[in-house]
């Protein structure tokens, strides 16, 4: 029987029986200048000021009122704690901060991304305030001179300043400004179990884990001892701290879900007969090779080169900036479930909390984070600002640094592409922040995470794609063709394939609400989107959507997706240059077809299932090759070998097998085969139609594989050697319902080929939606439930291309 487990420490969060008041800036100095106010609102900590006041209805996210333009005043008396000493820990206050008790000023914060301690003697009789002074003026205030401007946020001011972008950036998310104790506040105890400065550093390396953990205790004479594992280790004192080094030969690695399990382990001090939980960790090597040119980017995890793929993250909810669990974990186990194993948390957002890194250690999602630099030119010369940039950064790595899933650190978010797309020389550009402040606290800090000065960054210009990181735009935003992806040699891409994706519900709204632009651009997202839709099905989109604006729509719900995935399949081609891409962006900010593959409610849209599709680990690829053929690829990123068949036919009028072949295969762990079509046809045949010989013989190729023990299928792929639009069928669907242990499925069957079918049944998710159905082969659909009352599903199918609706 294991020993009790105990917390380290008595904290005390202080999240109710607060209030807020708004005044005018400066009106009030102290809390005793506050006049009695009858708008005092009810405030949760944390939080911020646009939550409560949403919660009260006074404030529409939609049309968002400023809030840097006023103070706000937090109060909470403290007449339910126990008098005597503790420590006032305040995690996060945006931004301009000064904190009271009574009249009394204790602390004065000048940055949303620092952790301050307060040491207090307590009465039982003290009121703690929280004055938020108004932003604005600060952001008004002169400082050095920047170089350039850019022109994604909406106010320079913020280069001085440290706190987010998110709410100063038109055209990509709302004005809801971040103000507020957004991070918890605390009262910490002194106890016989309290440590300091605790340091945990997990290592694997040749096969085996090293735990080191380190710490400050008073008390100099416990006994305590490290477990981890099942073993464990005694700690040395010296100076008033004590450490242990544990080996862990038998270790199991900590992988990302798409390459193996994400072990985590449980890491306790044990002293007497009580055992204090420290952390949850796991053991994991992270490494990038830059290839022989030095311009390569693959991230090595664990010895195994590791396709990245995912999407960038911006906010759980944009008002209340929330850092619970409960807040991340319908959206990570989303991502998850999409098969990313990457998420990307960009300069322009604000640092998650443990929590956050906490779920993504579970569920096996690697976390790519750029500190919260973007685009300015900051100033790195400023001593006080350098100090700001110190603690914060350190802070931060102290609170993730038992996360196996942080995998690598940037030092922020088109920096370098600002300066240098400009015109300016890279001397200025490149500048000292990233190049030695930050990469001297990465390694300072964190020596096991891979760093990167800048993203883009890499190749001859920053923004270059065909080296180091890039943000890709190529297919997206430069409306260039579906090849370029290949054509701009990627190595790995840390942004890409931007649309105004549209949800299963979206109607789009007058005017242009809810499109995502670029400041300045005579352009934006929505006619990205559309460009795709009229190069995949040969339409006018302009006119379509005058003629026929339903048909515009499910057209537009499809291509994002269809781009998507074979972007995808490109990029993960044997042979391919990329070692990865995330997409922008995972969420959206605001109601609107915005860039989010899962809308701001947390609904999946059409691209997350295309995503879903793409990203699995065990997958086949076409891709067209010209006139060397059209060539199947196989790929096991798995830990075990899997044994296939691959089949693969040529249809004519999308039903009819011109020629077909298939094979058997075991595809080994971390495997991959290429096989010609023509090499399972056994003879010549013109199967992309590169040739022409005569009139083409089929409009579609479709190479499913199967899993040769159970049939089951694992992956399907598609490729329409004439176009979408000529492999556009009248298909028939028919629906079957079924329920079992798990719940209910829908099976789905058609004599003829079925482009993007859309499956949509109220109060359940499909587990697979806006796929091709391809004839003769039953496809089964799990129906997932959305919440405990639905009942038995029903709704309707229907096809791109076709007007039939089959209900169920």
């Amino acid at each position: 029987m294991s020993a009790p487990r105990k917390r380290i420490t008595g904290t005390g969060h202080l999240s109710d029986g607060w209030s807020l008041v708004l005044t005018a800036p400066g009106a009030c100095a102290t809390p005793g200048d506050l006049p009695g106010d009858p708008d005092a609102i009810p405030a949760t900590v944390p939080g911020t000021v646009a939550a409560a006041l949403e919660a009260a209805g006074r404030f529409d996210r939609s049309n968002p009122e400023p809030l840097i333009d006023r103070d706000v005043w937090y109060r909470r008396p403290l007449t339910d704690e126990t008098p005597g000493p503790a420590v006032l820990r305040l995690a996060g206050l945006a931004t301009i901060a000064e904190v009271f008790l009574d009249d009394r000023v204790i602390l004065s914060s000048e940055s949303m991304f620092e952790s301050h301690d307060v040491p207090v003697e307590l009465t039982g009789r003290e009121t703690l305030s929280i004055c938020f002074r108004a932003l604005k003026p600060h952001l008004e205030k002169a400082g050095p001179r920047a170089r350039w401007r850019p022109r994604l946020m909406n106010n320079q001011g913020l280069r001085l300043v440290r706190t987010t972008a998110l709410g100063f950036m038109p055209g990509w998310c709302p004005d809801v400004h971040a103000v507020g104790p957004w991070r918890p506040v605390s009262l910490i105890r002194p106890g016989a179990n309290r440590i300091a400065d605790l340091a945990v550093t997990p290592r694997f390396t040749g096969g085996a884990g090293i735990l080191k953990v380190g710490f400050a205790c008073g008390d100099t004479r416990r006994d305590f001892r490290l477990v981890c594992d099942g073993r464990e280790a005694a700690f040395t004192v010296a100076e008033g701290r004590y450490s242990a080094e544990l080996h862990l030969p038998d270790v199991k690695p900590w992988w990302p879900h798409t390459h193996g399990e994400p072990t985590l382990y449980d890491v306790t001090l044990r002293t007497g007969d009580e055992e204090l939980t420290l952390a949850r960790t796991g053991f994991r090597d992270v490494s990038v090779d830059r290839g022989a040119d030095g311009g390569d980017f693959a991230l090595i995890v664990n010895g195994e080169k590791t396709f990245c793929r995912g999407a960038i993250w911006t906010s759980a909810d944009v008002v209340k900036l929330p850092g619970e669990r409960a807040a991340y974990e319908p959206w990570l186990k989303l991502a998850k479930e999409a098969g990313m194993n990457m998420i990307r948390i960009p300069g322009i957002a604000a640092y998650e909390s443990p929590e956050f890194f906490a779920l993504c250690d579970e569920l096996g999602l690697m976390v790519w984070q750029d500190l919260m630099f973007a685009n300015f030119d900051y100033p790195a010369a400023d001593a006080d600002f350098v100090i700001h940039v110190k603690t914060e950064v350190g802070q931060f790595l102290a609170a993730t640094q038992a996360s196996p899933s942080l995998a690598i650190l940037c030092g922020g978010s088109e920096i370098y592409q600002q300066g240098a797309m400009l015109g300016l020389p890279e001397r200025i550009w490149e500048g000292p922040l990233c190049r030695e402040i930050l990469a001297g606290l990465a390694a300072g800090h964190r020596p096991d995470l891979p760093y990167v000065a800048n993203s883009p960054s890499g190749g001859a210009l920053p923004f270059y794609p065909n080296a180091g990181v890039a943000h890709y735009y190529g297919v997206g935003a430069y409306r260039r063709p579906l090849d370029d992806a290949r054509r701009a040699q990627i190595r790995f891409a840390a942004e890409c394939l931007a649309f105004s994706n549209l949800s299963d519900a979206e109607r789009l709204a007058a005017g242009k609400a809810g499109i995502p632009r670029d400041a300045g651009a005579d352009w934006d997202f929505e006619d990205v989107r559309d460009h795709y839709l009229g190069a995949l099905y040969g339409v006018d989109p302009e006119r379509l959507r005058q003629d026929d604006f339903d048909r515009y729509l499910e057209l537009s719900r499809a291509a994002t997706g269809e781009v998507m995935e074979a972007t995808f399949a490109e990029w993960r081609r044997p042979g391919s240059s990329c070692n990865g891409a995330l997409v922008f962006t995972f969420q959206d900010v605001m109601a609107g077809p915005g860039w989010g593959v899962v809308d701001a409610g947390g609904r999946p849209k059409p691209a997350w299932f295309a995503l879903k599709r793409a990203f699995r680990p065990v997958q086949v690829i076409l891709a067209d090759e010209g006139t060397n053929g059209l060539d199947i690829h196989v790929l096991n990123e798995t830990p075990a070998e899997v044994p296939v068949v691959v089949e693969v036919a040529c249809l004519r009028d999308g039903k009819m097998p011109v020629v077909s072949g298939r094979r058997d295969l075991t595809l080994a762990a971390r495997g991959k085969e290429s096989i010609a079509c023509t090499d399972l046809f056994g003879a010549f045949f013109d199967t992309n139609y590169a040739y022409r010989f005569g009139p083409p013989s089929h409009d579609v190729t479709v190479v499913k594989l199967k899993d040769a023990q159970t049939g089951e299928p694992l992956a399907e792929a598609f490729h329409f050697p004439l176009g979408r639009s000529a492999a556009m069928h009248d298909a028939p669907v028919a629906t079957a319902l079924g329920e079992d242990a798990q719940g209910y499925w829908l099976e789905l069957a058609t004599d003829v080929l079925a482009q993007s079918v859309a499956i949509d049944v109220a109060g359940y998710r499909a587990a697979d939606n806006r796929f091709h159905l391809a004839p003769g082969t039953p496809k089964r659909i799990r129906l997932v439930a959305e919440n405990q009352t639905a009942g038995r599903p029903t709704g309707l199918v229907r096809s791109l291309g076709s007007d039939r609706v089959a209900r169920f």
